[in-house]
């Protein structure tokens, strides 16, 4: 792994100790879990909620997403 590889890895852990991107997964997470479909009115908005959970979910599995692709990168280096 180049330098520049791991800065990048490293500035990302460096946020995810932060207490407010713990929060913020929270409060994200809690979003998710409580979306309420119910209010859906035509095909407009299902995209629209569509669109707003798929976001929701990628900001919620983002470290676990900068995670892997750092041990995938550690593998391939060990190699």
């Amino acid at each position: 792994m180049t330098r520049e590889e791991e800065k990048y890895y490293e500035t990302y852990f460096d946020l995810f100790l932060h207490d407010g991107w713990k929060q913020l997964i929270t409060e994200i997470t809690e979003s998710i879990e409580t979306y309420d479909v119910s209010a859906i009115k035509d095909v407009e908005d299902l995209y629209r909620s569509q669109g707003e959970l798929k976001i929701l979910k990628r900001i919620a599995s983002f470290e676990t997403g900068i995670r892997n692709a750092y041990d995938m990168s550690s593998e391939v280096s060990d190699a």
